[in-house]
């Protein structure tokens, strides 16, 4: 046994010992976080088992298998949730201190909870199995493989045996302790580049009153069989001494360890970066509001399809003809794809069903994404009311149309299985609205980005959560309405905005169409403001309504028949907007428009952006006259570099006009000063004058590539300082990467125009 690293760790909050259970099962749910050449882990099953006693050991003793008892697989979550490790309840066995008794009473109430919360679940599947996922392990072949684990340890292998029982924030390692046992399977990421693609299976074994957690390998014998491997056995420790904490990382067996570099990496690895991060997350005090990544699918069929996808369509990163960034937009759009093929392949799977779920992608942006869902074999269009450049390039064979989309019964779909909303803004609330009525077996997927309401902007009703997330729960909130089971998953995406909302099923039978379509009618009016019926004064459903409802909802074109005037017509009445049959479900909606305004600050005429700069900058540095032509160089002891003020009193300086003209940019004041990069640097909400001797002292650590960007755009335009500060500039003419007069400009240089194939 040898020790490959410790730390000792601080914890002013007493987050210890519940906060390292934590930072354990991010290590077991999510191993990707801290070994980027993971794809995930995907947790097969869980029980309570037991060693022998260290006094006990001889032929013929056997663990306490008898005590195992299985439960499936629980989501994501940490010990104080009730997912994690298990305090047991009992006698207390030399606890380290305080803290690790009051968390075994704390987890008493806990885990009885969580066992109500499984028990459902229990009476459905195979005992101890997470269900759904391919590889699933039998029971009695858990049963074999730690009972003969247990017998080998208590016949002879009395250095594992020790190694298991080292005492770490407990004690009393002789006493037979329960433990909590988990399978698990170690995904590597799919590369051309990396021949190990296998997952790995191991064992981890969590002694919680003893603060040790062990990961023993597995390999399969000549009979096929799974059994321990004695190589590649590690621990994470955590041990209390005169009132520190410490987490170690220790080997089992140093000359048995093979590092593969992926699922095995080097021992130092362990012992300083997965060390580190434990002992990060430990004593973080913060709970995530979202699932873990990818928590709907299959990880395996994830990591080998988005593989599989990325090679194909990375030349699209080459040809990209758009301004925004390739690398961002074509990766992340590979990403969804991988994830709805997977998550529709397991649909099919489901349902017994052969036939490619056909779908339509409203506001579809560059149209990538219907590109590699089309081509992938999946018959679909996307809508978007702005044509792309990009659109030429895909072919005939992907569907991509001009229009915008007004939520009304003209904008039904009947015979589609999928709507998409991709980051589809002003869109995105209608998009389970349209599937609901579109046809009862319609579903969706929706990756929120902006916030939109039905209509307009969406405001914030509670500031206890971040807006995103009380957005996502608007979102959420919508389908269910709308009469959807609503699941959440988080992507694997470039972006932020990651998480995304699905409905797969609805919460009612077909006949029910009508009644739970006035739900929705009603609550899409009490977002708008317009006051809902009060009780026993509900909108009645129209017979044709009734009639589409009753048949199921599954004639789209005899439901649209149905619908048309019903909604609109009813919602125009109460509204005071007058009869219209076909008009839109709620009025005041407008699609965004087809020409894009920029609203940057940077379409506004050069005189003005001019005349702010120089109003801002002659108030910070104190109403001193700056100069309207050349200058000289500034002296380094005696140049002013003026004062820093909050935006708030740069306004109040500005007049009405300037400020009326900068209120109808995006930004506003704040953005104008930041696209004036060489002149101030807004820091904090606080508007400060650049001094370019510590940028250039700070650029001289970026780099390589950075620094050789930067140097084919010096000297490209005039330097302001040299023409407007009373100082001149701070930096010599050879110093400064902008021009001291007209004489060193250089022309910019031109990227050439990349080719489409």
């Amino acid at each position: 046994m040898a020790e490959v690293g410790r730390a000792g760790i601080s914890d002013p909050g007493a987050l210890l010992p519940r906060g390292f259970w934590a930072a354990v099962e991010v290590w077991l749910e999510r191993p990707q976080v801290a070994n980027k050449r993971l794809c995930g882990a995907r947790l097969e099953a869980r029980w309570s088992a037991a060693l022998p006693c260290a006094e006990a050991r001889g032929p013929g003793t056997s663990a306490g298998s008898e005590q195992k008892e299985r439960g499936p697989v629980p989501g994501q979550g940490s010990p104080g949730g009730g997912t994690g490790p298990t305090l047991r309840s009992g006698p207390k066995r030399g606890m380290a201190c305080c803290e690790l008794e009051e968390a075994q009473g704390q987890c008493q109430q806990e885990e009885a909870q969580r066992e109500a919360a499984l028990a459902p679940l229990r009476d459905s599947g195979h005992p101890g199995l997470a269900e759904g996922d391919e590889g699933d392990f039998p029971a009695a072949d858990l049963d074999s493989l730690w009972d003969d684990f247990s017998r080998s340890l208590a016949c002879g292998n009395s250095e594992m045996l020790a190694f298991l029982t080292c005492p770490g924030a407990g004690s009393q390692p002789e006493a037979q302790r329960e433990l909590d046992v988990v399978l698990r399977t170690v995904i590597p990421k799919t590369s051309p580049h990396c021949l190990l693609t296998a997952p790995r299976r191991e064992i981890v074994v969590q002694d919680v009153l003893n603060g040790t957690v062990t990961f023993l390998p597995l390999e399969e014998d000549h009979e096929g069989k799974l059994k321990v491997k004695m190589s590649n056995v590690y621990q994470i420790q955590l041990s209390h001494s005169k009132e520190e904490w410490f987490i170690s990382v220790l080997i089992f067996c140093p000359e048995r360890w093979h590092s593969d570099g992926i699922v095995y990496p080097k021992p130092t690895w362990l012992g300083e970066e997965l060390l580190a991060k434990l002992a990060k997350w430990s004593v973080e005090n913060k709970k995530s509001d979202f699932k873990s990544t990818l928590s709907l699918i299959s990880i395996m069929k994830y990591s080998k399809a988005y593989q599989e996808l990325k090679e194909k369509y990375k030349e699209m990163v080459k040809v990209w003809p758009e301004v925004t960034d390739p690398e961002k937009f074509v990766y992340e759009d590979v990403a969804i794809a991988a994830y709805l093929l997977i998550l529709w392949e397991e649909e099919r799977a489901e349902r017994g069903l052969t036939a490619r779920q056909s779908f339509v992608d409203l506001g579809c942006g560059n149209g990538l994404l219907v590109h590699i869902l089309n081509s992938e074999g999946h018959p679909g269009r996307g809508i978007d009311v702005r044509r792309r450049k990009i659109w030429e390039m895909y072919g005939p064979q992907t569907q991509l149309e001009e229009d915008a989309i007004t939520p009304n019964d003209k904008t039904l779909f009947p015979d589609v299985d999928w709507l998409i909303g991709n980051h589809s803004d002003e869109l995105t609330p209608w998009i389970p609205v349209i599937a609901a009525r579109s046809s009862y077996n319609c579903r969706f997927f929706v990756l929120p980005c902006c916030f939109f309401d039905f209509i307009g902007k969406y405001s914030r009703r509670q500031s206890k959560k971040t807006q995103y997330r009380e957005y996502l729960d608007f979102i959420k909130e919508v389908g269910f309405t709308c009469g959807f089971h609503v699941d959440e998953d988080c992507l694997r995406i470039p972006s932020t905005k990651r998480v995304c909302l699905i409905g797969k099923s609805r919460t009612y039978p077909p006949s029910r169409e009508a009644s739970v379509d006035e739900k929705r009618t009603q609550y899409i009016k009490s977002r708008q403001g317009c006051p809902v019926s009060p009780p026993g004064r509900e909108l009645s459903p129209s017979p044709l309504r009734v009639a589409a409802g009753s048949a199921g909802h599954c004639d789209g074109h005899q439901a649209l028949d149905a619908r048309v005037g019903c909604v609109a017509g009813a919602l125009a009445a109460e509204c005071g907007a007058g009869p219209q049959a076909e008009g839109p479900w709620l009025p005041g909606f407008h699609p965004r428009e087809k020409a894009e305004r920029v609203r940057n600050c940077a379409a506004l005429p050069r005189g003005f952006i001019d005349q702010v700069v120089l109003q801002v900058a002659n108030l910070l540095l104190g109403g001193k006259q700056l100069n309207t032509g050349s200058s000289r160089n500034g002296s380094l002891k005696t140049w002013n570099g003026g004062e820093s003020l909050s935006l708030a009193e740069v306004a109040s300086e500005l007049d009405t006009e300037t400020l009326r003209r900068l209120k109808r940019e995006c930004g506003g004041l704040q953005t104008l000063l930041r696209n004036s990069h060489q002149v101030f640097r807004v820091v904090n909400g606080r508007v400060h004058i650049r001094d370019w001797r510590e940028e250039t002292l700070w650029e001289t650590k970026q780099p390589e590539a950075k620094q050789r960007v930067r140097s084919e755009a010096c000297k490209t335009r005039l330097c302001w300082f040299f023409t407007h500060h009373p100082d001149g500039c701070a930096l010599s003419a050879d110093c400064c990467p902008f021009a001291h007069g007209p004489a060193e400009l250089r022309p910019p240089r031109t990227a050439p125009r990349k080719k489409i194939p």
